[in-house]
């Protein structure tokens, strides 16, 4: 089963999450095999941290819930939430496998919250600059909640537009890249 978590920082965070840097790859390096996508988000000025991205690939919603809650920045007061979710990898890869790599360009990730279970988009827009895409589902599979979307993309409108907009109560895009040790 796939899963999308979202952690979003705490505000104030930031040297927390420096200090806790090589806890929390070396706890992603024990998902290596599993994970889709991975990476941290940033606020405007491309600088500052506000949460992290992980796709992964694990056995069931127990597993993802201990993926989720025992990482060291969430165990340690770094996170203020997380947005846990069922997800179904439409493009049937991984981030390493993205045409495009992983420099290059400007990198998103769009939110798309749905406001109507039975509104569920079948499949992704025709986009190369799709890194990752798939729907957000509830616990069960069966429920359509949302979209999650890794985007290439110019500026954060064009990333936006990979998602219909009335299919949506509300669309988040966040600055993104890929993540992984350095």
């Amino acid at each position: 089963m796939e899963f999308f978590c979202y952690h979003r920082d705490r505000a104030d965070s930031v040297a927390l999450r420096e200090r806790l840097l090589e806890r929390h790859w070396s706890y992603m390096d024990g998902f290596a095999r599993q994970l889709i996508a991975r990476g941290p988000t940033y606020a405007p000025d491309g600088e500052t941290p506000t949460g992290s991205v992980h796709i992964v690939d694990l056995p069931d919603s127990a597993a993802a819930r201990a993926f989720a809650f025992d990482e060291p920045n969430y165990q340690a007061g770094a996170y203020r939430d997380v947005l846990l979710r069922r997800w179904r990898n439409m493009l049937g890869r991984t981030m390493w496998d993205f045409p495009g790599g992983s420099s290059g360009g400007n990198r998103y990730l769009v939110l798309g919250l749905g406001p109507d279970p039975s509104a569920d988009p079948a499949e992704p827009p025709k986009d190369e600059d799709l890194v990752a895409y798939g729907p957000l589902l509830s616990d069960d599979g069966t429920a359509w909640l949302g979209t999650a979307a890794l985007v290439r993309a110019s500026d954060a409108a064009t990333a936006r537009a990979v998602l219909t907009a009335d299919l949506y109560a509300e669309v988040e895009v966040h600055d993104w890249e890929f993540g992984g040790r350095r």
